[in-house]
């Protein structure tokens, strides 16, 4: 991609009702905050299609509300599909059976799976983890099940990450002027 097109990054968890879309509008406050609005496209899927075109769960939207972020109001369910890791240049998995399986989209090609980066790979406080058998120890927990101390919860290990994120796209995004210019 070129250093006049923006920066892709998506999120995935399995429904794409909770991790993933409360993972996004997160994302896209603190790269708003850092300047990065305009240079980087933030957005959402899951592994699954059982909730497509559902909005974003009523409790990660109280959550969210309670920390003072959008709510995502006009957000849909979607399933990630293979050719969304081709316009994606950071793909971002809530778990490690996510990671799996946009993996297994990928295929053999290794660029587009490299491009697939355990979310809370990028939280300093999270376990260093360097075999791909144990990348379940970065998992952020599905709050589904739970009540609101899980939503909360699961917002906190967002949080955690994402000014990793922020920081891993203005790298990535320093390279790509460097690149550029150079040609």
């Amino acid at each position: 991609m070129s250093a006049d097109s923006p920066y892709r990054v998506m999120t995935v968890c399995t429904g794409n009702i909770c991790r993933s879309p409360m993972a996004e509008i997160v994302l896209r406050q603190r790269l708003a905050e850092a300047g990065l609005a305009d240079e980087v496209l933030v957005d959402s899927s899951g592994i699954s299609d059982e909730e497509h075109g559902n909005p974003v769960d009523r409790r990660a939207r109280t959550v969210l509300r309670a920390h003072g972020y959008p709510t995502g109001d006009g957000h849909r369910a979607r399933r990630v599909r293979a050719e969304d890791l081709t316009a994606r240049d950071l793909v971002l998995p809530m778990t490690s059976t996510h990671a799996r399986a946009l993996r297994r989209l990928a295929g053999p090609d290794a660029v587009l799976a490299d491009r697939v980066v355990m979310y809370r790979r990028f939280d300093p406080e999270a376990p260093a983890v360097d075999d791909p058998r144990s990348e379940h120890l970065l998992d952020i927990d599905d709050p589904w099940y739970g009540g609101p101390d899980d939503f909360e919860a699961c917002l906190a290990q967002i949080e955690a990450g994402a000014d990793g994120v922020v920081a891993h796209v203005r790298a990535a995004l320093e390279a790509r002027g460097r690149q550029e210019a150079s040609r």
